[in-house]
């Protein structure tokens, strides 16, 4: 019986993440699959749902570092656990384990036009170490993984590309109107969805928006979905300043379960953004049915494929015309729906899951082949 280990402090009420919804996934298919799962976290962490065979364990330290360092590795030990699977970058430095980590993206590291040398370099120290560390890791894309195998040095055969799929609630929806109201939107608009950090190039897709013809602003506002009060103010100012804010609207944070309608309420997606170690938003809109106009850097073209227009996202004139051709074109955004939920079905929670478990499996057995594990895992009680 194997019995996995999960840092699962992302796992909380109040919180709504990428990584929570990555490890519901997991811990899902680790009770169908009928293993043993401790998912160990803090006073704030709650499993989203009751799973056979799945327990939480609260290692009670208010020092982050203590956590990761002492208390998980002996409850590890004292569990028994056959495999450790970290979400993060991080994971025990010493573990009686396998340890695998997930490392997304490196911009935590090097984010672009952000010059911080002694953070940067004492960032990367760090995850030398875990991922060196580390007995596999699990990155997103082929994009992440080179960058893991240029900056951390680590042999090609520790990473494993394994791509996140979308929730399954992501799909076509075909009355958008009740959720649009909400949100004070009307269809059509040309949508955005996320943060408005700087490497979300948001300030070129102003500037190229404002280049369109005027009639096309006028039928057609660009809509930049996402809580970030830290980014927002100049966003505001810059659209005041290009003279489009009757055209640019800024609904703030959507509620998950409205997330597919308003996907699907829009003419097209525009993903300026000039890294990502993945491309959520673009899969997700595909898996809705809408059209995808987006960045060919980093990450993004692996996921969008031949099914989306592609533009350099710090060519201004090159973005507007891409979103120009997608708006003016009723046939173009007819092929490109049809060939987006073509692409987007390639990405499953099954085929993300499957690759993950078998990846821990064939880890529990290589360590159990070289005598590091005992054979038989006592099943946990309560």
């Amino acid at each position: 019986m194997i019995r996995l280990g999960v840092d699962g402090r992302e796992l909380r009420c109040d919180l709504r993440t990428g990584i929570g919804r990555y490890l519901t996934q997991t811990v899902r298919a680790v009770a169908q699959a009928g293993w043993e799962c401790v998912v160990y976290g803090n006073r704030v962490t709650r499993l989203p749902m009751t799973l056979p065979g799945v327990v939480l364990e609260i290692l009670g330290t208010p020092w982050t570092q203590w956590w990761d360092q002492v208390s998980l590795p002996r409850r590890l030990a004292e569990d028994q656990v056959s495999v450790f699977l970290s979400p993060y970058y991080k994971g025990p430095l010493f573990s009686p384990c396998p340890t695998v980590i997930t490392i997304h993206d490196l911009l935590f590291i090097r984010y672009p036009g952000c010059r911080r040398p002694w953070f940067d370099k004492r960032m990367t120290l760090l995850a030398k170490l875990y991922a060196g560390r580390a007995t596999a890791i699990i990155t997103d894309s082929e994009y992440s993984k080179r960058a893991i195998l240029s900056l951390l040095h680590v042999p090609a055969e520790k990473v494993t590309v394994i791509p996140i799929a979308p929730d399954p609630v992501f799909r076509p929806i075909a009355s958008t109107d009740a959720a649009l109201l909400k949100y004070g939107l009307v269809n059509p608009y040309l949508l955005y969805v996320g943060n408005f950090k700087p490497h979300k190039n948001l300030h070129r897709l102003l500037h190229s928006y404002a280049t369109l013809e005027r009639g096309l602003r006028a039928r057609v506002p660009l809509v930049l979905a996402g809580m970030d009060e830290e980014h927002r103010p100049p966003l505001l100012r810059l659209a005041g300043t290009l003279g489009i804010s009757d055209h640019v609207k800024f609904p703030g944070m959507i509620d998950d379960h409205d997330l597919p309608a308003l996907y699907s309420g829009a003419a097209a997606l525009v993903l300026p953004s000039l890294v990502e170690g993945f491309g959520l938003p673009a899969l997700e809109a595909m898996c809705c049915g809408t059209p995808v106009v987006a960045s060919n850097r980093a990450a993004i073209p692996e996921v969008v494929g031949e099914a989306g227009i592609l533009f350099d996202p710090e060519d201004v004139p090159s973005m507007a015309r891409a979103m120009t051709q997608v708006l003016t074109d009723a046939q173009l955004r007819e092929r490109l729906r049809q060939q987006g939920l073509a692409r987007a079905a390639e990405f499953t929670p099954e085929r993300t899951t499957d690759q993950i478990l078998g990846l821990l499996k064939n880890l529990c057995r290589a360590g159990t082949t070289a005598g590091s594990r005992v054979s038989a895992v006592p099943r946990l009680h309560g």
